[in-house]
């Protein structure tokens, strides 16, 4: 019995664990190679010119060739997702790097002092998280970021994060909104988020349509930087004069741009880290 006990304690730890790593991780990203190349100038041109939606595509397409002198930065990365019936809430400090793309992120809550670390053509492929704790004496475990246990009640596949990947992920709903009407356009030049100056594009649907997932969109550029620091999706109401559900809202404080991180700074040997 006591070994049924503690194998099922393991298995619910794992699994604990991996659905919380996913969702950090996740920063609302369905791949940054579908905008990565240069023909999204081109297909932001070949999109109606009247559309509503080619103006917001136009000022996100300038904040995101502001990421291309990015090759690395340091911030703290809240998270918000509805998953079912749950909303989970993240805050932790991120290490990124663009080339080759690496991630470090230290949980500050839930389960400070958590640890995961994902690096591009390196770990098998493997993302690897480290516990507080008692979980701490199972040691460093490795993860398929795109396996059953990592997937399970997350919203994303676990390699997609960051800024470049959000704009891109936005742009390419924008796109392909171009071909709907009924679609609500409104700009916030002088928003702020706590103290941060920022101008919020706003993207609204009148009513669902097959295809839209979300009813409303807005983008969160810095004023003074123009890069992409927010991206918050909410949901169709299941009643009418219900409040739009908020789905996703993924955030970029504290932003460090090229801060020179090196291969220490996402290695699992760091004498800093837990790993």
């Amino acid at each position: 019995m006591r070994n049924q006990t503690e194998a099922s304690s393991r298995r619910n730890w794992l699994r604990t664990t991996a659905q919380t790593a996913t969702g950090l991780l996740a920063g609302a990203c369905v791949g940054s190679a579908l905008l990565a190349d240069s023909r999204i100038a081109a297909r932001i041109e070949e999109a109606p010119s009247e559309h509503p939606l080619v103006p917001a595509l136009r000022a996100a397409a300038r904040s995101r060739d502001r990421l291309d002198s990015v090759k690395d930065y340091r911030a703290t990365f809240v998270k918000s997702e509805l998953i079912g019936r749950r909303v989970m809430n993240s805050r932790m400090k991120l290490k990124l790097r663009e080339k080759p793309f690496s991630v470090y992120m230290k949980f500050l809550d839930p389960h400070a002092g958590r640890e995961v670390l994902y690096v591009s053509n390196r770990n098998g492929g493997k993302l690897l998280v480290h516990e507080v704790g008692l979980a701490s004496l199972v040691g460093t475990i490795s993860l398929d970021p795109n396996g059953k246990l990592a997937m399970e009640e997350n919203r994303y596949p676990l390699t997609m994060v960051g800024m470049r990947t959000m704009v891109d992920t936005i742009m390419q709903q924008w796109l392909s909104e171009t071909k709907l009407d009924g679609i609500s356009v409104n700009y916030f030049p002088k928003a702020r988020v706590g103290n941060l100056h920022c101008k919020v594009i706003e993207s609204s649907h009148a009513m669902r349509r097959n295809g839209t997932k979300f009813q409303m969109t807005r983008l969160y550029i810095d004023a003074d930087n123009g890069l992409p620091i927010r991206v918050q999706q909410y949901g169709f109401p299941s009643r009418q004069g219900q409040r739009a559900p908020l789905i996703e809202d993924y955030l970029y404080l504290d932003l460090e741009t090229n801060v020179g991180l090196t291969d220490t700074d996402f290695d699992s040997s760091n004498p800093r880290y837990g790993f």
